[in-house]
């Protein structure tokens, strides 16, 4: 032990204590120092070292026993490899056997520091083999070291190749490695055996440490020979043992010595954290089935003493460390160290004490000399001081560079994740070469032979798990998760690891955000953002060297083209910065960018497919299920309803529900495929299928959007037939799980509405629909393990018919609602209620305007049966009864402004009714019916309630003003067909007229001709035409009524009151030139009627003079007409088939004629009246300058007004020409401007 070779190879005084072995400092004397840290200043270089315990099973320490001089190490102790209350709960632990790292020794560490790997640890490992790579510069031996990466760590484990080979005879395990070595490093190996010296030093070392608790010197007597033998074949098992493949898995009971490490994994973790929160925690004895890889026992602990988190200058280290630190009195914390005084501390040994201590946070070092066995004396060093000792000086300094270079190489090169590098340095030789294993492994027959595979693959999952889990959690590291769990997922056998390719799959699909679907953009922002911080599973493509070309892969005659890197001289190691930094300037591992919602849900359902298919591959078959246990109990399924947590009885309400669907499966509420519930199988199938039904309702969200309305219903079916199946697999149903299923049923029931609305291309949507991809096809037989996936076919059939459609629509959304009944879904998502009545009511407003329309169209073709048919009736009803539930669905929601337009369009349904009843009576003998009467006002008080809903116009100005002219015009046609359909058989003209009269003043009270808008036309001509009748009306009433002067006077004065209305109201208009004149023509008749009841001729020459002043006021009217026949005079010439869309409609050119001969006639009557007045006048009283300038024009233009009559042959627009110049005449004339 004393020649610098076997202390620089196996540095035994460092390892000497195993696990539960002597003292570490007390928890309470340990967090001062821990959390401070140390930093030395050694030599006048200053080398910045902090530790910090975060774990220990070490009990108190206590006080080292200083042995006498001359004591016999060669005799053994009376306590040796004996129980005692010293060495804690490992006490027959053998404190001098110096254990080796055990192959899996960091990966036991990461599992229980899990917080700590990828991030903020640069490296995790056994203290005995960052002191071995430290001293490769100074030491001849041999380095052989299993090197992983996990994110921005690495985890050392040493490689015994001796180990390895010795195995590969016995099993056949690992023989392309043994090729491999033979054919490029040994060709000749064989197995070293152990010289007797180093077994004589084990011993000694072993006998002092057990001296040192004992406190007593004097030899005791030697154990007996079984004992003896135990000892020494404990001895050589535990060498061999300490290396075995692999060790035994066992979770630690940790005990935190930092109290900050509470966040850092100091805490027990549970089993069940191996497969996270989304597979649902196994139980401890199926832990086995996640990491048992044929091999027996496989498993990983963290079997060190403590767990130090190390900061060494800029290097981060988790070390595991064993060595017995001793205290008491004088000495708060030592180490203790037995040298051969004959052999002198060389530079190995001092880097060997000196890292001991550092790690370790220990400022003294006790060195006990013995020579062949007996004790000479003792000797305490500072920790500051070993760099400097005599024969043993080296440079802190240095070492530190040593570590900077070596992690730099490491990073630099061991890039691909989950990947098994070996970094190799043969025995005396200065050049150390990495190899990948995994690569070298992978061209084997079988690439899982390599045991680091699974642990890996384990530790890649639970990182991965663990940053999944923080609810904090920043998603900038989504893609580091995302490249953990694809890196894991690579690595695993698929047909050996079912649950954990399942659960990384799963945690793979979580990472896309599909709960705001319309979202998309400024969700994935945010996973762009500082990804130099992540790493990628590309970043084997950085280059293999720095720029100073300090180490590469070049064809040099003693490398190897089989190493990834190789350092050709130990001495560049210590070249400060030799190896540059260069990982900490990584490649971007961004989140992958999904420009739109169905790329993004594709990757989800990508990974859900590959959980299903881990999950399905896993399940037996029936016939390959072992026997039922006679012994054991059949679980019944009542048995749940007492102990199921959860809203009570929602299964029950759920059942129900299905039932009153019609989609209830009977006899179908457990898996076909025999899964057993509450296994992992059936909990992670569960969540997978559940993602499957989110992913493929935002899919059919977004065709929706896109107006893709057959793709939207097959993504909505789909989407449907994962809940469905969810549902028959799932015991213990969850409000939320069914808030989804009324969201989905809420988008079928839009998809099929908008299906109906979109009939004319019905063919596109059909093909979109039937349209599937293999993905889907594989996952819908996956679920078709499970259930028929029918229970809601009825929702997702593609109908050709609009009334099924419809109707589809609305089940969809009253399925919708009723799903919200259960438990309190309705109080805890109000808006989701909302939206679902607000569908309800348009959708029931939809159905009730079809029913309507088609009995419009039966209506309008009864040509033959004057009486309303039974089908037209049944429709009405159809009919009313969506509009009264869709009312009472806005009115529910307080939605006035809906409810208002479902008024309205009650209203118009009685309108059609009593449309329908008025061509049930003989058109000669036509009377407004009483029936008519009946629905016209009802649908007065539809209109009505729905102004009464709005309140005031402001609430919706639209929908009110839209009210408005449908009330204005139900008044205005009843009181029309009573003025033109007059009931005389069941009322006297008197009353008809009054009702007549009410009705359009109403008609008019509600027709808006002041406000601006497109409707103003309409309204200006409809108050118009109102003003007209209301004008004829009482034009016919004075022509026809004898008797109250009083009567006929109100009627004149309110004829012409009315007439003077509709001729300002029709001047407005551009439009409506024939009811213009027609109105004119009527006020002329009305003067001519006055005429005649006149005797004086003063009067009549006045009322005559009127009526030609009305006649000269129509050249407006002509002038309309002249423009709109000039206009279509025109248009053939400019080759224009149709006309412009602001032209007005073209003239009934009959009615033009009609009117223009009575206008002709008429004028020509009054000229002729007018001039025999004026002439007679003239005879009877003197000369008036003014008659008779009239007179001579009246007689000019009548005189070319009959040339004009008699001509036949002029044209439409010449005869009007003529007019408008005969009424220029007239107006100048008489002086009318």
């Amino acid at each position: 032990m004393g020649d610098s070779k076997e202390a620089g190879a196996e540095s035994p005084p460092a390892g000497a204590a195993a696990r539960g072995g002597l003292s570490l400092l007390s928890q309470g004397e340990s967090e001062e120092p821990s959390a401070q840290g140390s930093a030395l200043f050694l030599g006048g270089n200053e080398v910045k070292s902090r530790a910090v315990v975060k774990y220990s099973s070490a009990p108190p320490r206590t006080a080292f026993a200083r042995l006498e001089e001359k004591t016999d190490l060669k005799l053994p102790p009376a306590n040796w490899l004996r129980e005692s209350a010293k060495l804690g709960p490992a006490g027959t632990t053998i404190l001098g056997n110096s254990k080796r790292s055990k192959p899996f020794s960091s990966f036991g560490m990461a599992y229980d520091f899990i917080d700590s790997v990828g991030n903020d640890v640069d490296v995790v490992s056994d203290s005995e083999n960052i002191k071995k790579l430290l001293k490769i510069p100074y030491s001849k031996s041999h380095v052989s070291m299993a090197v992983h990466r996990i994110g921005r760590t690495l985890l050392l484990d040493e490689l015994d190749i001796q180990e390895l080979f010795m195995r590969s005879s016995q099993t056949g395990d690992w023989t392309w490695l043994k090729e491999f070595y033979q054919r490029l490093i040994d060709q000749k190996w064989q197995r070293k055996k152990k010289s007797k010296e180093h077994w004589y030093q084990k011993a000694i070392l072993s006998k002092f440490l057990y001296y040192s608790i004992n406190g007593d010197g004097a030899a005791q007597p030697v154990p007996s020979a079984a004992e003896q033998q135990e000892s020494s074949s404990s001895d050589q098992t535990n060498d061999s043992d300490g290396a075995s493949w692999p060790a035994p898995f066992e979770m630690p009971s940790s005990v935190s010595e930092d109290p900050s490490a509470s966040s850092q994994g100091s805490e027990p973790l549970e089993p069940s954290y191996i497969v996270g929160h989304v597979a649902s925690a196994p139980k401890e004895q199926n832990l086995t089935t996640l990491f048992n890889d044929g091999e027996n026992s496989q498993g990983l602990k963290n079997d060190f003493v403590r767990n130090i988190l190390w900061t060494f200058e800029d290097i981060h280290m988790l070390v595991g460390s064993n060595m017995p630190i001793f205290g008491g009195g004088r000495y708060p914390a030592v180490s203790l160290r037995l040298r051969d005084n004959n052999k002198p501390i060389n530079v190995l040994t001092g880097i060997d004490y000196w890292l001991d201590n550092l790690i370790c946070n220990v400022p003294e070092l006790v060195m006990c000399f013995h020579v062949n066995g007996i004790v000479q004396k003792y000797e305490m060093i500072k920790t500051e001081e070993i760099p400097n000792l005599e024969n043993s000086n080296f440079s802190t300094k240095v070492i530190k560079d040593i570590a900077q270079n070596i992690l730099s190489f490491l990073k630099s090169n061991c890039t691909k994740e989950g990947h098994t590098y070996w970094l190799f340095k043969a025995s005396g030789s200065d050049i150390v070469k990495l190899y990948d294993l995994t690569t070298l492994c992978e061209e084997t027959e079988d690439k899982y032979q390599n045991p680091f595979t699974m642990p890996v693959a384990i530790l890649l999952y639970k990182v991965a798990c663990n940053m999944m889990m923080k609810k904090n959690q920043n998603k900038k590291h989504y893609g580091t998760i995302r490249t953990l769990l694809l890196n894991c997922v690579k690595l695993l056998d698929k047909s050996r690891h079912p649950q954990i390719i399942a659960s990384a799959n799963y945690m793979l699909s979580e990472l896309f955000q599909l709960d705001e679907p319309k979202k998309e953009e400024s969700s994935e922002s945010p996973l762009n953002e500082n990804s130099d911080e992540s790493y990628s599973e590309e970043e084997e493509e950085m280059p293999d060297s720095d720029e100073n070309g300090s180490y590469s892969t070049s064809s040099d005659p003693s490398d190897d083209n089989k190493a990834v890197a190789i350092i050709k001289s130990v001495g560049e190691l210590s070249v400060p910065e030799k190896y540059k930094s260069i990982h900490q300037i990584r490649p971007s591992c961004t989140f992958p960018v999904c420009h739109d919602t169905e790329e993004r849900c594709r990757l989800v359902l990508s990974y859900v497919l590959e959980g299903l298919k881990s999950v399905d591959s896993s399940i037996k078959k029936e016939s390959d299920l072992p026997a039922a246990d006679p012994n054991t109990p059949i679980p019944l399924k009542y048995e749940d309803d007492s102990t199921r947590g959860g809203p009570e009885g929602l299964e029950k309400q759920m059942a129900l529900f299905l039932d009153k669907m019609g989609s209830l499966q009977k006899g179908n509420y457990s898996s076909q495929s025999g899964m057993i519930p509450g296994s992992w199988q059936h909990k992670m199938k569960l969540q997978l299928i559940l993602k499957s039904s989110k992913a493929y309702y935002v899919l059919s969200d977004a065709a929706m959007s896109l107006q893709k309305y057959g793709r939207a219903l097959r993504y909505i079916k789909l989407a449907l037939q994962s809940h469905d199946t969810y549902c028959c697999l799932c015991t213990n149903m969850l409000s939320e799980v069914l808030l989804f299923l009324s969201q989905y049923l809420t988008l079928c029931g839009d998809i099929q509405l908008m299906l109906a609305q979109n009939a004319n291309n019905r063919a596109a949507h059909l093909e979109e629909f039937n349209y599937q991809t293999k993905e889907d096809q594989e996952i819908l037989h996956s679920l078709h393990r499970e259930s028929s996936c029918q229970g809601f076919a009825w929702a997702t059939d593609l109908s050709t018919d609009l009334e099924s459609q419809l109707s589809v629509s609305c089940k969809c959304y009253e399925a919708a609602n009723e799903i919200l009944q259960f438990s309190d879904l309705k109080s805890q998502n109000p808006e989701h209620y909302v939206q679902v009545l607000k569908r309800m009511g348009n959708i029931r407003n939809e159905i009730g305007v079809f029913y309507m329309n088609q009995a419009a169209a039966l209506q309008s073709e009864r040509v033959v049966s004057k009486s309303v048919s039974t089908a037209e009736q049944q429709l009405w009803k159809k009919s009313f009864s969506c509009f009264e539930k869709g009312i009472h669905n806005f009115e529910s929601i307080d939605d006035a402004t809906n409810a208002a337009l479902l008024l309205c369009n009650t209203g118009r349904l009685m309108r059609i009714c009593a449309q329908a009843h008025c061509g049930a009576s003989d058109e000669f003998k036509r009377e407004f019916s009483p029936e008519e009467g009946l629905y016209y006002n009802k649908a007065v008080d539809y209109y009505l309630k729905a102004l009464r809903s709005l309140g005031t116009r402001d609430i919706h100005p639209a929908v009110w003003d839209s009210v408005n002219w449908e009330l204005s015009t139900t008044y205005f046609t009843m009181a029309t067909l009573q003025q033109d359909y007059a009931p005389l058989s069941r009322k006297a003209q008197e009353q008809i007229e009054k009702e007549v009269s009410e009705a359009m003043m109403k008609s008019l009270k509600y027709c808006d001709v002041d406000s601006i808008s497109a409707r103003q036309p309409l309204c200006q001509y409809r108050a118009a035409t109102i003003h007209h009748r209301l004008a004829s009306m009482y034009h016919s009433c004075l022509r026809n009524q004898v008797g109250d002067e009083h009567l006929r006077k109100q009627h004149r004065v309110l004829a012409d009151l009315h007439y003077s209305k509709a001729v300002k109201l029709f001047q407005l208009l551009k439009d409506a030139p024939c009811e213009l004149l027609r109105v004119q023509l009527e006020r002329v008749a009305f003067a001519e009627f006055q005429m005649t009841s006149q005797n004086s001729n003063v009067g009549k020459l006045k009322t005559l003079s009127g009526a030609l002043d009305i006649m000269v006021r129509t050249k407006h009217a002509f002038q309309l007409i002249r423009k709109e026949l000039v206009e279509e005079f025109d248009q053939p010439k400019s080759d224009e088939s149709t006309p412009a869309a602001d032209s007005s409609p073209s003239l009934n050119r009959e009615e033009v004629i009609k009117l223009l001969s009575i206008f002709e006639s008429r004028l020509s009557f009054l000229l002729l009246q007018s001039i025999k007045l004026l002439s007679s006048t003239k005879k009877k009283t003197s000369s008036n300058t003014e008659e008779d300038v009239v007179l001579k024009t009246n007689k000019q233009i009548y005189s070319q007004l009959l040339r004009a009559i008699a001509n036949k042959n002029a044209t439409l627009l010449e005869r009007i020409d003529i007019l408008i110049h005969l009424l220029d005449q007239l107006a100048r004339g008489s002086g009318v401007q």
